[in-house]
């Protein structure tokens, strides 16, 4: 009895789907990845290469704020670490991946 009710059935499957009768069924979830990636994955990718490529070209005297939110001039760079001298005669060191934004040349003094 199963059997018979199982034969009987459309051919909804893999074949439904080739044959484009399953294909306006997934057209919605294929538009929604398509959204997805252009507004969601694209742009993260985006910035993570512009911020990966400004910590690459960090130099001596650079002034930065970190992700911490530490206002600083850079004065040794690393391969990994850095120095960073955030008050006359203190220096710490840190990660390069914390710093988050490049200053302007002088903008700790118009801070200070």
């Amino acid at each position: 009895m199963l059997i018979s009710s199982a034969q009987a059935q459309d051919a909804t499957g893999l074949s439904g789907i080739l044959s484009g009768q399953g294909l306006m069924g997934m057209l919605p979830i294929i538009l929604m990845f398509a959204l997805l990636y252009f507004l969601m994955i694209r742009p993260q990718m985006k910035r993570a290469k512009e911020l990966k490529a400004m910590t690459d070209a960090l130099q001596k005297g650079d002034e930065v704020i970190t992700a911490s939110g530490l206002v600083g001039k850079v004065t040794k760079v690393g391969d990994i670490y850095i120095s960073l001298e955030i008050a006359s005669g203190t220096e710490i060191q840190m990660q390069k991946t914390a710093v988050q934004t490049l200053l302007p040349k002088g903008s700790i003094k118009a801070i200070a």
